[in-house]
C-alpha cells in the first residue's frame, strides 16, 4: 500500500511540476504568451484578464491543498494541517478558483459545447465544495469525504483535460477545435465517474 501510495505522489508531483511550468509561462504577466495568443480578442476586457490570471495562479495552489485531503496518516498525526489546507482549498475554489473558471468558460474556443461544459465544471465544482464543507460542519464526516472526492475529481481536470489533450492529438491528429471540444467534457466527466465509482467501492468497507 505504501508502494502504491509512493507512485500516486510521485505521478501527482510531476503533473504539478508540469502545471507550475504552464503557469510560469504568464510570469511576469503577459497576455501575448502561450494560450492567450488566442485569446486577443478577450484579454483586453478587464474582466476576463482577471479572471483569467486569477485562474491560472490559482490551480498549484488548489490542486496541492485538495491533494492533501486524501493522506490518511496526514490527516491522524497531523490534523490540524488537514483542517487548514482543507479550508484553504475550499476557500480558493469558492472564492477565487470556481468564479474566474466561469467567467472563462463562458469565453471558451469551440462554440457552445465548450463553453456549457467549461461553465458546468466550474459550476458544479463550486457546489460540490459548498457540499463537502456544510457536511463537515454539520458533523457528517462520511457525506463531508464524498462531496470532497467529487470536488476534488473536477479539480484533477487541470491535468486530465490536457493529458487526453495530448493522447487525442497523437493518436489521431484532429482538427484543434474538435479536440477542444472534446476534451472540454472528457477531461472532468470522466473523472466524476471514476469519483462516483471510488465512492460506492467505500461504501462497501
Amino acid at each position: 500500500m505504501k508502494l502504491i501510495w509512493f507512485c500516486v505522489i510521485l505521478i501527482f508531483g510531476f503533473f504539478c511540476w508540469l502545471m507550475l511550468r504552464i503557469t510560469l509561462q504568464y510570469l511576469p504577466i503577459d497576455t501575448d504568451v502561450a494560450f492567450l495568443r488566442i485569446k486577443q480578442e478577450y484579454i483586453g476586457m478587464g474582466h476576463y484578464r482577471v479572471a483569467f490570471f486569477a485562474h491560472v495562479f490559482s490551480a498549484i495552489l488548489t490542486l496541492i491543498a485538495g491533494f492533501t485531503q486524501f493522506s490518511t496518516p496526514l490527516r491522524r498525526q497531523y490534523p490540524n494541517l488537514h483542517r487548514y489546507s482543507g479550508w484553504v482549498y475550499a476557500v480558493n475554489v469558492l472564492f477565487v478558483a470556481g468564479p474566474s473558471g466561469l467567467v472563462i468558460g463562458i469565453y471558451a474556443n469551440g462554440g457552445w459545447s465548450s463553453q456549457l461544459a467549461f461553465c458546468l465544471l466550474a459550476v458544479l465544482w463550486m457546489i460540490f465544495t459548498g457540499l463537502a464543507i456544510w457536511n463537515i460542519r454539520r458533523g457528517d464526516i462520511p457525506a463531508h469525504r464524498r462531496w470532497m472526492i467529487r470536488s476534488f475529481a473536477l479539480t484533477l481536470s487541470a491535468i486530465t483535460l490536457r493529458a487526453w489533450k495530448f493522447a487525442i492529438v497523437a493518436a489521431f491528429e484532429p482538427r484543434p477545435m474538435e479536440v477542444y471540444r472534446l476534451v472540454a467534457w472528457l477531461g472532468w466527466v470522466l473523472n466524476l465517474v471514476v469519483a462516483e465509482c471510488w465512492i460506492r467501492i467505500i461504501k462497501k468497507y
